[in-house]
């Protein structure tokens, strides 16, 4: 019988898993996953309990799951040499890390005369079906979303029934991963995530069936939950894009084509990270407006860490910073926020932000991160305007009226009144008082004046700009 080696990703699911379709259909698979040499804290933990529930899906088909850990290419080969497979299978990834390892494996394969087939099975549409009128890759979002939106997106495909496999192939055990960190704040994760497929379905049919009907109008205020949390599945590959696509349009009859039209646009978002990377690779490390390399960045010193440990004294901030300690996530409202906080407030470099997040985010995107963060910094191609300083009080105001966000990951200011919430530094010493709060014992000064700090990065800016 022919056997196939699937060789998976950021795919780990087995709905509309193109390579794995095709696999089944050629007869005994044999998927197989390479742990990655680059360590990433929180994602790793995602990583880690992802490919406990896939091996056991697959130990539920009879099929062995293999995890080695190595070169690609040198661990591939060797288990084509083991299992006698005649096929490779995999959906294709677009960073320049990954792209590299497909050639080298392609190469090898042919070497061996070995079939080797890759599909698109993470995106919802092709990269290279997407160019504008010069044939020229898209550098801005709105444009490259009005071309998606002319392409059809395949249907998912189901998982497939496997034959059972005859396979017992050396694999490493999951305390041989090496993918737990002895970090403090690890186990926390646990209390707020479930990684895997299943959990990945019953998080998208939640939303779907709540958050989606109010996701226009509350997707921006952090205290609701009206966002869909699938960022650190989608991430990991535990649902398919192209499902949660067709799975909200399915429900615009219900929700409301604006609903549906919001949130199918932050997929399309996400796409057109993965499309930038594979197009322009140098925005994982430098920025891509060249200018941008002459920024006088201030060094990254306590005031670094002050903003990575919630202690800035704007609490917006300090509560986005918290959030993300403790559970590995963030709004991406707040997300802007603390970025621009870090950037422009600071004048600490973007990377340093970046790296940061790499750290600690269980839905860490390297596309995504890199163009959020040179997004705020204004280095982008589509960035946003350097003038744009946001402002923490008023976006809190504004999208955390009652403090509800604030208060739930800063209980040192549970009992500030409202009024107050906002710049605790301000209020009255009776109000102080009342509610129990010392301005730099119990909650942070703030490290630097707004109108201050808002001066120094126009000006700054102003000097890039003009060199």
């Amino acid at each position: 019988m022919s056997k196939t080696i699937v060789w998976f990703r950021n795919d780990l699911r087995l709905h509309d898993h193109p390579a794995l379709v095709e696999g089944a259909a050629h007869g005994e698979v044999l998927p197989v996953f390479i742990l990655p040499e680059t360590r990433y804290a929180a994602s790793d933990w995602w990583l880690h309990h992802s490919l406990l529930e896939i091996i056991e899906r697959f130990a539920e088909q009879q099929t062995q799951f293999v995890v080695r850990q190595g070169q690609p290419v040198e661990q591939l080969m060797k288990l084509i040499d083991e299992s006698g497979a005649d096929q490779l299978v995999f959906n294709e990834l677009y960073d320049p890390e990954s792209r590299v390892a497909e050639r080298e494996v392609a190469e090898a394969c042919e070497k061996r005369r070995v079939q080797v087939r890759s599909f698109q099975g993470t995106l919802l549409v092709a990269p290279d079906a997407i160019f504008n009128k010069t044939n020229q890759p898209y550098k801005v979002f709105t444009p490259f979303w009005r071309r998606l939106r002319q392409e059809p997106i395949a249907t998912p495909l189901a998982a497939p029934e496997l034959v059972p496999s005859t396979a017992t192939l050396q694999s490493l055990s999951s305390d041989q991963w090496g993918l737990l960190s002895d970090k403090p704040w690890y186990d926390k994760l646990a209390n707020h995530w479930q990684p895997g497929e299943k959990a990945a379905i019953e998080c998208w049919e939640t939303f779907r069936d709540s958050g989606l009907y109010d996701y226009l109008v509350e997707r921006d205020l952090p205290a609701k939950a009206s966002v869909s949390r699938m960022s650190p599945y989608l991430a990991w590959g535990n649902v398919s894009v192209r499902s949660l696509w067709h799975g909200a349009v399915a429900a615009a009859e219900d929700v409301g084509d604006q609903q549906v039209e919001a949130f199918i646009r932050q997929l399309a978002w996400r796409d057109f990270d993965k499309y930038q990377l594979l197009y322009f690779p140098e925005m994982l490390t430098k920025p891509v407006r060249p200018e941008f390399e002459k920024f006088p960045w201030q060094p990254a010193d306590g005031q670094l860490e002050a903003w990575k440990t919630g202690h800035t004294g704007y609490p917006l901030v300090d509560a986005g910073m918290r959030e993300l300690w403790e559970t590995g996530y963030m709004h991406n409202r707040v997300r802007m926020v603390v970025a621009s906080f870090l950037i422009k407030h600071l004048l600490i470099n973007w990377r340093e932000g970046m790296a940061w997040f790499e750290e600690t985010l269980v839905d860490l995107d390297l596309a995504n991160n890199a163009l959020g963060w040179q997004w705020v910094a204004g280095s982008g191609f589509d960035a946003s305007p350097y003038f744009r300083v946001f402002n923490p009080i008023l976006q809190a105001e504004k999208f955390d009226g009652e403090a509800q966000y604030i208060k739930k990951w800063l209980p040192e200011l549970t009992d500030m009144p409202v009024k107050y919430v906002f710049q605790p530094a301000k209020a009255p010493n009776e109000v102080l008082e009342s509610a129990g709060v010392t301005i730099g014992t119990t909650y942070p000064a703030p490290i630097v004046d707004h109108q201050a700090a808002r001066a120094r990065a126009l000006a700054a800016y102003d000097t890039c700009k003009n060199s």
